[in-house]
């Protein structure tokens, strides 16, 4: 049974930087498309970043993150990270990581206020 545990999500001013980490049980984080997605309330959840299968695999982010946020993943760890840098106040929202675009975590919440 796949299982996603996402967590590092917490307070960060505008301009920080959050770290996040999802464990991934079931599934190995290497041979599936990773992603991660988020939801603020009254909004369409919004895919953020994917990573392909495989070792150099092509990374993809929304327009709103990209240059800011890094995905990546760790293939001993069975592990996937959001690095998150010059966090904005409109990045508030419940992160989720997902394997496939099929399955989702139970998110962990980012919160970006001064």
């Amino acid at each position: 049974q796949v299982q996603l545990v996402e967590s590092g999500g917490g307070l960060a001013q505008p301009g920080g930087s959050l770290t996040l980490s999802c464990s991934a049980s079931g599934m190995e984080v290497e041979l599936n498309a990773m992603s991660w997605s988020r939801q603020s309330p009254g909004k369409q959840r919004e895919l953020v970043a994917e990573i392909g299968i495989g070792l150099g695999a092509h990374t993809e982010y929304a327009d709103s993150v990209k240059g800011r946020f890094t995905i990546s993943r760790d293939e001993a760890k069975n592990k996937v990270y959001l690095q998150m840098n010059n966090l904005k106040v409109e990045g508030t929202a419940a992160y989720y990581c997902g394997v496939n675009q099929r399955i989702w975590g139970q998110g962990t919440q980012v919160t970006v206020a001064s």
